[in-house]
């Protein structure tokens, strides 16, 4: 994350705009009032939302996905006023600059720069539907009502028309919170295809631990890289974490493993797909990250083909490489089981 590298200036810029819901919500009144009113024109009512657990390969498939040139994404040029994507496009043109490519804070030697796409989106559902989802110590489900649709359907038009470059193209987003949201994704845009990427569960159960127990230290060393991550609606993993509950209220039930135990994570990966198989839209692809893996797989000519994109397959299926692999002996076999039970019942729907 580029916020590693914010001077004093920057992170309180960030700070106003971004820790301060009332401000936000006046820079989306803001861009929509004044910014480029003239091009109104019809967009394109395709769009691409990739959402799962953390650590499935939802920031790859962004980029292999981005880097086809038919997408508009939000970056990290967009930041911190990423509600008025038009207007800060105006403002912050004569202090643009170029940055050389760091590893973002993950430490998965993915690269970044300011023209990275990056999951910013979940700052507009955090600033005008937060008390439907966020509580003090989990995240659930939410149907958004007809007058945030609309807002959405405003917001993902003024992404689109930030730019004259970006002109014409096909919106794309990243963002693992939609989850709690997919049916209200729809309803907003009926011709979206959502991509739903997975993973074997005891390798992403173990990759979570590690990216919370790294973020939970950083957290502790730079307070700021904690509210960031809470401003993003970055719930994932580190000390900001708040897991993703799917039973109906009034008693919802966290993982019941302390989040120090890599069975904690597979608890909710077992909670989170299963909500998935169960209540994912007809639009949704379910991708297994291990199958893109596979030289033998059609799997990349198959997405390329669903979502419409003309591009060489060859090209695309250079972003995706063998994770790291990591030691899963310490996982409960009772759950792995039943983990493993849904992971196949996932990979037989990935082609439908």
């Amino acid at each position: 994350m580029l916020e590693n590298n914010y001077h004093y200036f920057s992170r309180l810029l960030h700070t106003v705009a971004l820790g301060m819901p009332p401000l936000a919500k006046a820079s989306f009144e803001l861009d929509q009032l004044f910014a480029n009113r003239a091009r109104t024109g019809q967009f394109d009512e395709r769009p691409i939302f990739i959402s799962g657990l953390a650590r499935s390969g939802t920031t790859i498939l962004l980029r292999a996905f981005a880097s086809t040139g038919c997408f508009r994404s939000l970056t990290y040029r967009d930041m911190p006023f990423a509600l008025m994507p038009c207007l800060w496009n105006n403002i912050s043109q004569p202090f643009r600059r170029n940055a050389t490519q760091t590893e973002r804070a993950h430490g998965d030697n993915i690269l970044i720069d300011y023209d990275s796409p990056e999951a910013f989106e979940e700052i507009f559902w955090q600033t005008f539907c937060r008390n439907q989802y966020i509580f003090s110590t989990h995240l659930e489900p939410h149907t958004v009502d007809k007058e945030i649709v609309i807002r959405f359907r405003q917001y993902v038009r003024r992404i689109l028309n930030s730019n004259l470059d970006n002109y014409g193209l096909r919106y794309l987003s990243k963002n693992n919170n939609n989850v709690l949201r997919l049916h209200s994704i729809i309803e907003s845009f009926p011709s979206a295809t959502i991509l739903i990427p997975f993973r074997d569960p005891g390798q992403q159960a173990m990759s979570l631990l590690r990216q919370h127990l790294q973020f939970s230290e950083s957290h502790q060393r730079d307070p700021f890289s904690k509210r960031y991550m809470q401003w993003l609606g970055h719930y994932d993993f580190g000390s900001s974490h708040k897991p993703p509950v799917f039973n109906s209220r009034p008693t919802p039930e966290p993982p019941s493993f302390d989040s120090s135990d890599p069975n904690y994570w597979l608890q909710l990966w077992i909670n989170t797909y299963q909500h998935l198989l169960c209540n994912a839209p007809k639009n949704s692809i379910f991708v297994c990250f291990d199958d893109l893996n596979d030289e033998r797989t059609t799997l990349i000519e198959h997405l390329l083909q669903a979502c419409a994109i003309k591009c060489d397959h060859h090209v695309f299926k250079g972003f995706f490489r063998q994770p790291q692999i990591h030691c899963t002996e310490h996982l409960d076999q009772l759950l792995i089981g039943k983990a493993l039970a849904i992971y196949n019942n996932l990979r037989q729907l990935r082609h439908q």
